[in-house]
């Protein structure tokens, strides 16, 4: 371990995004630093919960309009909507980042929508680790991401890629993170950034994908500086335990299909419908994981029991199958656990997790607009009933014997001062 330093982690996002961030803060604090992660009031009593500081960025009500929003999940309005909200706390971030930084004692981490930090890295001269939780946001002319609406496919020839991506930079990416962020370096004496998403993002220093190699293979054109650890798999484990009610219910029957749209789905309702009415023509009992009770239908059938949230890896490793939104970090926790998955993606990442996944052979996609109970449970029937399937689950959970994903980032974290 290097000498003991104070180490600011600045993350925007959900749960899904915050979590992984707690995992490397813990990880951080117990080889001796001071640990203070940046981050919106929502998640304070997660993050002092996990014996971390907490500085708030935002208020609660902000992160629950954000997150209710309706173009969130919007396939092609959603990017455009999550780059103006965190852009808009450009300044706000870097101010916490400044009011903390201490010159040859601080180090820098922060997630991929983390802005500010990038204008702190660069202002204040602060040693800096970009963190991005998926390959999706890891430009690649090679092996490009299957991204909602992108014009570039991998099929298309290599200097049609390349032309392709530089014009979405030129006239999408750029004009939409651009203007607001310049405006704000202007003020600090910086001069304008550009290529935001192609490479202005990613610290120059370090920068870290939380998953493995066997997931996303690193491309040529990839960030130098980039190293890969694997999946953390921090989901709370010892902070929320399983409720009693919870527990017995997995212990009094068959392992149940376990349905969740992700933490920042508000508007859930016909999910869980589906879901609910899906165990009942399978005959299987279900969990449907939600924080907001009034999305779960009020008549489920019997078997079928809602809870608020339960680690995953307590929680997964004792069910069927899991039915989800294609989040990479439930991807994650469902593959660790040796399950199949039923994904359902609707923006942002989801669809190249969804895709990845299948191509691992432990999961199938519906996509939203066919996603209806019957369609759920002949997927599910016919993976339950497919020996490669089981075969392919096994493999996969088989890789994450030994993951030490958290202990290497903070290696590479403190790789950083020196």
């Amino acid at each position: 371990m290097t000498n003991p330093r104070d180490i600011l982690i600045a993350v925007l996002g959900s749960h899904g995004d915050v979590h992984p961030f707690i995992g490397i803060g813990m990880g951080l604090r117990q080889r001796g630093h001071r640990v203070r992660v940046i981050v919106n009031q929502h998640f304070e009593s997660i993050v002092r919960g996990a014996g971390l500081e907490s500085v708030p960025l935002g208020t609660d009500a902000e992160y629950r309009a954000l997150a209710s929003h309706p173009d969130l999940w919007d396939p092609m309005r959603g990017p455009r909507y999550v780059f103006q909200q965190m852009g808009s706390l450009v300044p706000a971030t870097y101010q916490a980042i400044a009011d903390r930084h201490v010159p040859g004692q601080t180090l820098l981490v922060h997630s991929t929508l983390a802005m500010g930090a990038r204008v702190a890295q660069e202002k204040l001269g602060i040693p800096t680790a970009t963190v991005h939780l998926q390959p999706a946001v890891i430009r690649s002319t090679i092996l490009p991401p299957l991204l909602p609406g992108a014009p570039i496919r991998s099929w298309m020839p290599a200097p049609v890629r390349r032309m392709v991506m530089w014009l979405v930079d030129r006239l999408i990416l750029d004009p939409m993170l651009a203007p607001r962020l310049n405006r704000f370096r202007a003020t600090l004496g910086l001069p304008p950034a550009r290529n935001i998403v192609h490479g202005w993002w990613n610290s120059p220093q370090r920068v870290i994908g939380l998953f493995p190699d066997w997931y996303a293979p690193p491309q040529r054109d990839w960030p130098p500086q980039l190293k890969v650890t694997g999946f953390p798999l921090y989901d709370e484990r010892g902070v929320s335990p399983l409720s009693p009610e919870l527990d017995e219910f997995l212990r009094d029957g068959s392992p149940p299909i376990a349905f969740t749209p992700g933490s920042a789905m508000w508007k859930a309702g016909e999910f869980f419908k589906q879901g609910a009415e899906a165990c009942e023509i399978l005959g299987r009992r279900g969990l449907l994981l939600s924080r907001h009770a009034d999305h779960v239908p009020r008549d489920v059938p019997e078997g079928v029991l809602h809870v608020p949230y339960a680690p995953f890896s307590e929680l997964l490793p004792r069910c069927a199958a899991l039915v989800h939104h294609g989040g990479i970090g439930t991807t994650a926790q469902a593959m660790a656990s040796g399950i199949p998955q039923i994904i359902m993606p609707f923006s942002h990442d989801q669809p190249d997790n969804a895709d990845r996944a299948k191509k691992l052979g432990v999961a199938e996609a519906i996509p939203p607009d066919q996603f209806t109970a019957d369609r759920v449970a002949r997927v599910f029937s016919e993976m339950m009933d497919n020996p490669s399937v089981r075969d392919s689950c096994r493999a996969v959970e088989k890789r994450f014997e030994h993951n030490d994903a958290i202990a290497r980032t903070c290696e590479l974290i403190e790789q950083l001062a020196e």
